[in-house]
């Protein structure tokens, strides 16, 4: 009976483990299979062409170009390798500019021909309309039929994800962005985290010992947001009047919220891997006249290095995927950051904002799927760090 009763246990935890991978499995695949969708997208927004003249070199317009032309700040076609011609941005609103309401006819049935007409004599036009209005024998050249571009996004400095007529997903902004938040942490955290690790493991009695490692483990079980409320009400107004900035909400606020969530993870494998010092080498290191501080720089933290830096990495690894709390206080500019002082987005952030509002199967939503696929590759060279780093043992 003992031994039935243990196959069911057996059983049943094989059954466990096999289903929590395959769900895990099959979450990562449709990570990327939504991702991947991104490349397939139209580089302009669906269900609209964008056109120029036949005559035209110009065949291809980046997304960050193509804003550029529509909001005016490039205004000839030299600027873009072209002939040096003034550009002429015709929006399918500005189709009345041109041609009365009778030309167009009362259904809008001679509107095709009316935009063909107008882009054939136009020479230097770029006409951004919808695909529903493009005549069969179009005589212009349509360039919004290419397909967004990894190096768009992989490379792209604008994240501009609802402009008009080409959306702009860029990656570096919010990379950049998430990096200066997570290491900032890192740095504020990891002396904190160290000295409060060295003093459980070395300093401090068994009482107090005993009430601080609880308490520390506890901050690590508070929601995110209520980190986030904090740093928002507390920490963004000291950041702006300390700093005299015209902002509090900034890349080094999320900073200090993230170091102070960061703190309990790092305190608690440091203080950990410490403890795993043989009591033999503590004691050879005394009993040789080094004094309890020489012991625990020179014996201590040498040993037990492999487990502090796997703490730190541990720490990065939070920092990198917390979303609420770096919502609420970074500022969400997604901008290239220069300094820490700077209101910034940071990968987690963007896709907590924006995923409730993109449409399904767009290439918005495939952006932010992208994003997330982005942040998994990060976490899981982390994670790899982590298992790496845990693996050596430095006496």
């Amino acid at each position: 009976m003992k031994k039935f009763f243990e196959k069911i246990v057996e059983g049943g935890l094989l059954i466990s483990g096999s289903v929590t991978s395959l769900a895990i499995l099959l979450i990562i695949v449709f990570l990327f299979k939504e991702a991947s969708g991104l490349f397939n997208s139209p580089a302009v927004e669906e269900g609209y062409v964008l056109a120029v003249n036949s005559s035209n070199p110009v065949k291809h317009l980046s997304p960050e170009k193509t804003k550029q032309v529509f909001d005016s700040e490039i205004t000839n076609w030299s600027e873009l390798g072209g002939n040096d011609e003034e550009i002429l941005v015709f929006r399918f609103s500005d189709l009345t500019n041109f041609y009365t309401e009778e030309e167009l006819g009362a259904e809008f049935e001679f509107v095709p021909d009316k935009i063909n007409e107008l882009v054939q004599k136009e020479k230097g036009i770029v006409a951004f309309f919808p695909e529903m209005y493009l005549a069969k024998d179009f005589k212009g050249t349509v360039i919004s039929k290419d397909p967004i571009r990894p190096g768009e996004f992989f490379g792209g400095t604008q994240w501009y994800p609802t402009a008009t007529p080409s959306p702009i997903f860029g990656l570096i902004p919010l990379l950049l962005g998430t990096l200066l938040v997570s290491f900032g942490a890192i740095i504020l955290s990891l002396p904190f985290g160290v000295a409060v690790a060295i003093y459980l493991a070395e300093i401090a009695n068994f009482k107090t010992r005993q009430f601080l490692k609880p308490v520390i483990e506890l901050l690590a079980g508070i929601p995110s947001v209520v980190y986030g409320f904090f740093g928002l009400v507390v920490i963004v107004p000291l950041i702006q009047k300390g700093f005299n900035l015209p902002v509090g909400e900034t890349a080094f606020a999320g900073s200090v919220v993230l170091a102070i969530m960061a703190l309990p993870t790092i305190i608690t494998v440091a203080e950990d891997a410490m403890r795993t010092t043989p009591r033999a080498m503590k004691e050879a290191s005394l009993a040789l006249g080094a004094t309890q501080w020489q012991t625990i720089y020179k014996v201590i933290i040498p040993y037990s290095s492999s487990g502090i830096t796997s703490a730190v990495v541990l720490g990065i690894g939070r920092a990198i995927g917390e979303t609420m709390a770096v919502l609420m206080v970074t500022g969400n500019a997604a901008i290239i950051p220069t300094s820490f002082f700077e209101p910034v987005r940071t990968i987690p952030a963007t896709i907590a904002a924006e995923l409730g509002e993109a449409p399904a199967g767009g290439a918005h939503y495939e952006s932010l799927f992208l994003l997330g696929a982005v942040l998994f590759m990060i976490t899981l060279v982390l994670s790899i760090a982590v298992e790496y780093i845990s693996s050596k043992k430095k006496i």
